[in-house]
């Protein structure tokens, strides 16, 4: 378990090192400079639409750098040679995805937290309502998401280049988005192959839809229950050790194209 702490620390270096902390900045400083834009248009209730908008680009935000972050840790650990420096010490392959999966989903969670406070932040001086824990339901929620996001994309680049491997996790992640939540309206107007693949889809992609709580913090319906929320964490955690599993079982086969220097 040390060392799995150490490589997740040096992945947040290395984001630190890589300006991605600088990018986040951007990414905080867009989102504020949105929200706070929201009163040219002379709406009522500007805080909802505030934190409406906010909480969406959180998801938005969160995805990308998820993805990112994941598909380039094992790659670019081959690249720079170093692969073989961190397995030549009493680190296995296990403990490198373990550490590169624990590493790239905390720093992308503790960055998407921040997007939350920020949105609630700026609606609270608005005076609009935070419900604040539905706000703490739907950061656990997305953050176990986020697990998911990051598994897609440290199993795919535990075989295929960074580039590649984060354009496949970009289309699957986006698949699950937009086709898994309509796909039980779209497999009744479909028959025969079509409807079957649907149905596979359905049934394989992840279903990110049941931890979006966007909605009932925004129209403030208030927390769900626990009991609820644990099941759908059940259910992205499992998701979570199978990605982690088939990204180590993928790794461990791997051979690497340079030698030691």
């Amino acid at each position: 378990m040390m060392r799995w702490l150490v490589i997740a620390w040096a992945v947040w270096l290395e984001v630190i090192r890589r300006k991605d902390v600088y990018v986040l900045l951007v990414l905080l400083g867009t989102l504020l400079a949105v929200v706070l834009s929201l009163n040219v248009f002379g709406l009522g209730g500007t805080s909802r639409y505030a934190l409406d908008v906010g909480l969406l680009l959180a998801w938005v935000f969160g995805w990308i750098l998820a993805v990112t972050v994941a598909s380039r840790q094992l790659p670019d650990e081959e690249e720079r040679g170093t692969v073989f420096t961190l397995l030549a010490k009493p680190v296995t392959r296990f403990d490198l995805v373990m550490g590169k999966y624990a590493g790239s989903w905390s720093v992308v969670a503790a960055a998407t937290a921040s997007f939350y406070l920020l949105a609630a932040g700026v609606t609270a001086a608005r005076g609009g309502r935070v419900d604040f824990a539905a706000l703490l339901q739907a950061v656990l929620l997305h953050a176990v998401a986020l697990g998911v996001m990051c598994g897609l994309g440290l199993w795919f680049s535990a075989r295929l280049h960074g580039d590649a491997a984060a354009a496949l996790a970009f289309v699957v992640t986006a698949a699950a988005f937009l086709v898994v939540p309509r796909a039980p309206e779209f497999m009744t107007r479909q028959t025969g192959l079509a409807a079957a693949g649907l149905m596979l889809l359905y049934h394989l992609l992840p279903h990110f839809e049941v931890f979006d709580m966007r909605r009932r913090v925004v129209h403030d319906f208030g927390p769900a229950a626990w009991t609820d929320v644990g099941l759908i964490a059940a259910y992205g955690f499992a998701l979570c050790a199978c990605l982690a599993l088939l990204a180590w079982t993928a790794f461990r086969r791997r051979r690497f194209s340079r030698s030691v220097p």
